[in-house]
């Protein structure tokens, strides 16, 4: 059965996207990618040598091109300007028109601007980039973002590098539910079983890096989330059904009483 990951008119098969940063070394990042059998592997244009032969590592040598997509973010921008300009590099540097777009000003918490990553956005579809927003898990925002023409939507599940897992799924699960777009669930995810969840609830894919890069075996831990976004994947397209809080907790019996017992 054919089920394919796709943004913006682009087929993946994995939904394991993977990030780069707190990998010990590029060998690690290497293991990890193919472990995870990831499709895109997301790398902080901060980190990439453009000056190649400088001697020093390079990110992108744990990364191999011909078997994954490469997703520039542009972690560390402060505000709009300086995420238009990152992403102007990147493409400049051959990296192509899909970026992630992260704007988080504030060092203690690096939770998403939403005023500035939407005024970032449409000025980056404008110039042709495929968008894919980090943004709070807000439905408003996610509305604006998608007429802006944002690629994708990546709420946050929890505060980067937490692996808290899904802290604020009644507010994802809205987005999800009313998204023309893909929903990539990103950032604090910290085990497999936070992964499924995010499957189940109905998300298009997620993305992960603390997690993993900082397991104690990183290859390992990439194909347990591997095999957990698969079977969360696989629950939801066989028709499971996430409850909301919001929902009523009244049991349901697996066997109703038949009248008989009732006479």
């Amino acid at each position: 059965m054919e089920d394919y990951f796709i943004v913006a008119g682009r087929k993946f098969k994995s939904r394991l996207i993977l990030g780069t940063g707190k990998f010990a070394s590029n060998a690690a990042t290497k293991d990890a990618v193919e472990a995870g059998g990831c499709d895109i592997v997301t790398v902080a244009l901060k980190r990439i040598d453009a000056n190649p032969g400088a001697g020093c590592e390079d990110i992108l040598d744990g990364v191999d091109a011909n078997k994954c997509m490469i997703l520039p973010n542009t972690s560390g921008a402060m505000n709009a300007d300086e995420a238009v300009r990152i992403a102007r590099l990147g493409r400049a540097a051959g990296l192509g028109d899909f970026i992630k777009l992260e704007i988080h000003p504030d060092p203690n918490y690096l939770l998403p601007d939403p005023i500035e990553t939407l005024k970032a956005t449409e000025t980056l579809v404008k110039e042709g980039f495929k968008v894919m927003a980090y943004m709070n898990a807000d439905g408003a925002l996610a509305a604006r973002l998608q007429d802006a023409g944002a690629a994708a939507l990546m709420p946050l599940g929890a505060p980067i590098g937490s692996n808290m897992g899904i802290r604020n799924a009644e507010q994802i699960a809205i987005i999800i539910e009313n998204a023309r777009l893909p929903v990539v669930i990103d950032a604090g995810l910290g085990l497999p079983s936070h992964a499924a969840q995010a499957m189940e609830m109905g998300a298009d894919a997620v993305m992960v890096n603390t997690a993993i890069a900082t397991a104690a075996d990183p290859a390992r831990m990439a194909h347990a989330f591997k095999l957990a976004v698969e079977a969360g994947r696989a629950a939801f397209v066989a028709g499971g059904r996430w409850r909301g809080s919001w929902e009523s907790l009244a049991a349901s019996p697996t066997s109703p009483l038949t009248a008989f017992l009732e006479e």
